[in-house]
């Protein structure tokens, strides 16, 4: 009675137009004050239980952090790159656009973001090559979903935090299932390329790529901050967040100065001469050089005392110092005796630029770019987490009432084993993805499957992918899917035509669904491998 109670009001609620969150919310207390033993005063114990939990405080870090990208220009710097890598290919250009997603998914942690970011750019690019508009549209859709399969991923951190396992471990499990999903999309797209003749980039040499690799350096060095940050022990996943939407603004207002009060500024003046460029560059590279190595050398290294600050610091002024004199030699003039006569013309570059950085700091914490972008991720946060906590109290109500165990000795009762459980689960997640948004979705149906996954021995983290990899193909079918009312608004096409279009490389997700769902090694070979196996305690 209690279980039928329960659901009959979240749906009834959902199917009357009332939000997701409220749905949840208003169906968990009814049933509490009808039917349950638990005390009213149960439900403000669990959703300040549920607003102090440690592992979501991440989402709004990493809501931050995206916003900060996808406004800072990072996109276009990283689509030059993966032009320059594939886009000589037969298709080269589209399956380009697929290798940015996939870099930028790598950044934001959000499918709709990773759309508008590259999208923007990717697709009039298409255009003006020949693709139609069409063909371009359909493959950004999909590649887009991409944003939350790739680590870090908002979706991940809220099954992780629906479901009590670790966050880290998500994230390593989505980054094998990730490189195959688009490695399959490129594969598409490479034989439809071939049968229809679509156009191929020139070929512009490892020059192009090294200098696309150095526009984009900033941004994409952000994975190796929050990935390496958190396996290599440096801080929590939660921290990572937090230092991801500092860095993320910093590179945006001061490095790039695509926003702020620093908008347009170069870094070196017209009238600079070629001594003082090269000066001021071999600095740069030895200063970048310097942070880098004292980074990677951490994760490598830094672990049970193996090397300290103090010999790592000197190993990289070893290689700052071998910078500072190679590079001016390479690239300039007078040969090793004028080297420190070029290095001392680029001090100037460096003041102005210093000053200027010095400058505008406290008005860049105050621009309106900067205030659009906080209140921008201030709503989004405001609104994800107001489903999540009303989602935990959904969840507390089922385990109150025991309902996943009770649905679980019903399966087990009618002989399910884990092969028909997980077709079962992509159905339900599949049909509920065309009319729920994803995080909502899986706090819904996380807490009911996860006890009958764990007394089937599914392992939890391949269940964890499975479900994002549902939630992926949600955002790109109608009527709710929110990746086809994205690539709409930025290409104004219809929403029939969006569908139509982003319809054959579904089904390439579609295959890779299936893959994923009964590959587990996708999943766990590399969690497991880095991490050790899984402990469920049932």
């Amino acid at each position: 009675m209690e279980t039928a109670f329960l659901f009959i009001l979240v749906f009834g609620f959902l199917f009357l137009g009332v939000p997701v969150a409220i749905s949840l919310g208003l169906a968990s207390v009814l049933t509490i004050a009808l039917f349950s033993g638990d005390s009213m005063s149960s439900v403000a114990l669990q959703l300040f239980t549920a607003s102090q939990n440690y592992t979501l405080l991440a989402i709004p870090f990493f809501i931050l952090a995206s916003a900060f990208m996808s406004t800072g220009g990072v996109a276009k710097r990283i689509i030059r790159l993966a032009i320059s890598t594939i886009g000589h290919f037969r298709g080269g250009l589209a399956m380009a656009s697929v290798l940015a997603c996939m870099l930028f998914a790598a950044l934001s942690g959000s499918s709709p973001a990773t759309v508008v970011a590259i999208g923007t750019i990717a697709i009039a690019g298409m255009r003006q090559v020949g693709y139609s508009k069409e063909f371009a549209a359909g493959i950004i859709a999909n590649a887009g979903t991409l944003g939350i399969l790739i680590p870090p991923s908002i979706v991940m951190v809220v099954y992780a935090a629906a479901v009590n396992v670790s966050v880290g471990r998500m994230f390593l499990a989505g980054i094998l299932p990730g490189l195959v999903a688009g490695l399959m999309l490129m594969i598409a797209i490479y034989v439809i390329a071939r049968r229809r003749n679509l156009p191929a980039e020139e070929w512009k040499g490892f020059h192009e790529i090294i200098e696309g690799g150095k526009e984009a350096g900033w941004g994409v060095f952000l994975i190796v901050i929050i990935l390496g940050g958190i396996y290599g022990g440096v801080f929590t996943p939660t921290e990572a967040a937090a230092v991801a939407a500092v860095y993320s603004a910093f590179v945006a207002l001061f490095i790039y100065r695509d926003m702020g009060p620093l908008t347009g500024e170069p870094w070196v003046l017209d009238h600079r001469g070629p001594r003082e460029r090269v000066g001021f560059k071999a600095m740069v590279y030895a200063v970048a050089f310097f942070f880098v190595w004292l980074i990677l050398s951490f994760f490598a290294m830094g672990e049970a005392g193996v090397t300290t600050i103090g010999l790592r610091s000197v190993i990289g002024l070893v290689g700052v110092a071998v910078i500072l004199i190679a590079y001016p030699l390479w690239r300039g003039e007078g040969g090793l005796a004028a080297v420190p006569g070029t290095l001392a013309s680029g001090l100037p570059v460096w003041g102005r630029n210093l000053r200027v950085m010095g400058k505008g700091f406290f008005p860049a914490l105050v621009h309106d770019d900067t205030r659009k972008v906080m209140v921008d991720a201030g709503k989004t946060t405001v609104m994800l987490m107001f489903i999540i906590v009303n989602a935990l109290l959904f969840a507390h109500t089922l385990t109150a009432e025991r309902i996943p165990d009770a649905i679980t000795d019903l399966l087990l009762g009618y002989g399910f084993n884990w092969f028909t459980f997980l077709i079962a689960v992509n159905v339900l997640l599949l049909i509920g993805g065309q009319f729920m948004e994803p995080s909502g979705l899986l706090l819904i149906v996380a807490p009911v499957v996860f006890p009958i996954a764990m007394e089937l021995g599914i392992d939890p983290i391949h269940l964890g992918i499975i479900m994002v990899v549902n939630m992926e193909i949600g955002m790109i079918t109608p009527p709710i899917g929110l990746n086809l009312f994205v690539t709409s608004g930025i290409t104004g096409m219809s929403l029939v035509q969006v569908v139509r279009a982003a319809a054959p490389f579904v089904a390439v997700l579609f295959v890779f669904l299936i893959i994923v769902t009964y590959v587990p090694f996708l999943s766990t070979m590399i969690p497991n491998a880095l991490m050790g196996p899984e402990i469920v305690a049932r």
